[in-house]
């Protein structure tokens, strides 16, 4: 299914294939046919390279008059370009095995581009994007027998079994009742490793040792971001929901494939990346806590490196909660792992807050005094004054410790007001990018007024259950997920990795975010969101080197089907995409100018689309 093969032999048969198939869809176009008619259409319509578009224009509707001037849709808007005129009628449809593929985390892409990668270190899964002339160009169908997902808060216990149809955690897990099936649906009992009588007892139990107020986790508001490492599928973090604690789950696309796919099928705020190489792609002092249940990583491993990227996620005072072996258990093994690990903590300035039975919590220090107090040479090292710990696209993870700035030792914590408060206080960071407490006010507002408008011009669609996981594509200081507080949602708040790094002001108001370019596939399953907010994504993409067109194919795979999707953007972009609504099978809902705004922007549009619930096959179903 892939584009791009490299021998002569194999690009004469494509050129044959594409002329073949150029006839074929000219032929059913003239005659009102749909290439989505056929479950098998994906092998034979799938196009390969961008030379296709030049080429095979009546593939997308053009004029023969046009042939051989058209570009690429990325080039230009407005300006009177050719393609400008060019009305697709049609994408082809990816056959039926790639139906839950993510394009960066292709284990298929490494084996066929004979990646050299070490496995040892889990480089294997992390993110690798296809090039160019590989990338897939088809809408991703659903699993036979696909369903509109179970809604919140009901999805948190069962979902449809067709959706994901993959048992295997099931049986493998059986006796830690992580999930169970039952008729056409799985089951979640809020089991885990180490935690099979209930996620709730367990996380009272932390809350206790800890000497919370009244066994609550969120120890009354100064908790609020936690982050859960080798997640399984999120009861943990699914569970910490009701005490007003936000976990951004996490977990590879590893053995236990479809854990993160389970997760936000559910309704739990999940993402897809492992400890390797790279650091993770979030800010430093981010999380409250970190967790890991029994979640098998080496954490002596390359001078503690994994350990210390978990230091420079947590915030000053920080915990980190790990339940496994090493911590209780008394055989030869486990004994020297934990002398070892309680040796590498000790020498982080990490101690222990509580132990008992199968957990240990450690502790961050709130200031640098303990570093300072090392014998020299003391290892690890403390990172270079100039390392920026908030750069993370990319970037390698580093064995040192990542020492606080001088204003954070000071203040001997993060300055944070507790949940629900600073989600609308002015947080310290504000001051790292110049802005002003008025500027977060106003935005703050703005985002309201404009959320309110969105669901407004959404009523007739939506009721108060009809939307859980949403995704604002490019978030800026995060007052439209902050906007959402009073809906039964949440918010993946996505900052742009070349942009103000702006994704630390949203953790440190109690939201979850991810950084990411948009010129690639982010890193979740098909059909996971809900609802995607791209404020001005399309013309920031279209001024790279990038494809609009390959971001639209992005965002239908990432959303799902009934799902929406809201463009606020210059008209330009809103009359590219209103080109391949039926392309795409969108349908348009609303739209509406900005002239209501507090705030005046030009000549921004809003424009919101519905996915359609396409067909494959006849048992794909609404039984909503």
């Amino acid at each position: 299914m892939s584009r791009g093969r490299s021998d002569g032999s194999q690009k004469k048969r494509i050129f044959a294939s594409i002329f073949v198939v150029a006839i074929v869809i000219g032929f059913l176009y003239v005659y009102g046919g749909s290439i989505f008619g056929s479950q098998n259409s994906g092998s034979s319509a799938l196009e390969y390279g961008k030379s296709l578009k030049r080429l095979g224009s009546s593939y997308l509707g053009a004029d023969d008059d046009n042939d051989g001037k058209q570009d690429d849709s990325s080039s230009s808007f407005g300006q009177g370009d050719v393609e400008d005129n060019i009305v697709p009628k049609s994408f082809p449809v990816c056959d039926d095995r790639h139906s839950e593929l993510i394009p960066c985390l292709d284990r298929h892409l490494i084996y066929q581009l004979r990646m050299k990668l070490d496995l040892s270190v889990m480089e294997h899964y992390e993110r690798h994007c296809p090039p160019a002339e590989r990338r897939y160009n088809c809408l991703i169908p659903p699993p036979s027998g696909y369903k509109v997902p179970v809604k919140w808060p009901k999805s948190r216990d069962e979902v449809w079994r067709a959706n994901i149809p993959h048992t295997h955690l099931a049986h493998e897990k059986s006796d830690q009742n992580w999930m169970v099936e039952k008729g056409e649906k799985i089951v979640f009992p809020g089991g885990g490793t180490h935690f099979h009588y209930g996620a709730d007892k367990y996380i009272a139990s932390m809350a206790n040792m800890l000497n919370f107020s009244n066994n609550n986790l969120n120890n009354e508001g100064r908790l609020r971001t936690v982050l859960d490492v080798g997640c399984g599928v999120a009861s943990f973090g699914g569970y910490l929901l009701s005490s007003d604690i936000i976990t951004m789950s996490l977990a590879p696309n590893d053995v236990h494939q479809n854990q993160i796919q389970f997760a936000l099928e559910r309704g739990i705020p999940a993402y897809l990346g492992i400890l390797g190489t790279k650091r993770l792609p979030y800010p430093s002092r981010s999380f409250e806590l970190a967790h890991c249940s029994r979640c098998r990583i080496d954490w002596l491993q390359r001078d503690g490196i994994l350990l210390l990227e978990l230091d420079r996620l947590l915030r000053p005072g920080g915990y980190f909660a790990y339940s496994s072996p090493e911590a209780y258990a008394q055989d030869e093994e486990n004994l020297r792992i934990w002398k070892e690990m309680s040796d590498l903590v000790g020498r982080m300035c990490w101690t222990i807050a509580s132990k008992r039975n199968q957990t240990v919590i450690w502790q961050k220090p709130l200031t640098n005094d303990c570093y300072k107090e090392r014998e020299p040479g003391t290892r690890p090292p403390l990172c270079q004054s100039d390392a920026d710990p908030d750069a993370v696209w990319g970037v390698n993870m580093e064995a040192c410790i990542t020492p606080y700035s001088d204003h954070v030792n000071k203040a001997k914590g993060s300055g944070l007001a507790p949940w629900p408060a600073r989600l609308t206080s002015p947080p310290p960071r504000l001051a790292d990018f110049g802005y002003s407490n008025e500027m977060f006010e106003k935005d703050t507002e703005l985002w309201r007024e404009r959320v309110d408008k969105y669901w407004s011009l959404m009523s007739k669609k939506i009721k108060s259950n009809t939307l859980r996981n949403i995704m604002d594509m490019k978030a800026n200081m995060g007052s439209f997920g902050a906007a959402l507080k009073d809906k039964d949602v949440w918010a993946m708040n996505v900052v742009a990795q070349d942009g103000p790094n702006t994704l630390k002001i949203i953790y440190d108001r109690g939201l979850i975010g991810a950084t990411h370019d948009w010129c690639e596939a982010f890193s979740t399953y098909p059909r996971t969101y809900d609802l995607l907010h791209a404020w001005t994504i399309l013309s920031d993409v279209a001024k790279k080197d990038c494809s609009p067109e390959d971001l639209l194919i992005e965002m239908d795979r990432i959303v799902r089907p009934t799902g929406f999707i809201i463009f606020r953007d210059k008209q330009p972009m809103i009359d590219f995409v209103k080109k391949y609504l039926t392309a795409l099978h969108w349908e348009a809902v609303a739209t509406a100018d900005s002239s209501s705004d507090s705030v005046q922007d030009g000549d921004e549009i809003v424009f919101i689309i519905q996915k359609k619930l396409w067909l494959t096959t006849e048992s794909f179903r609404d039984t909503e």
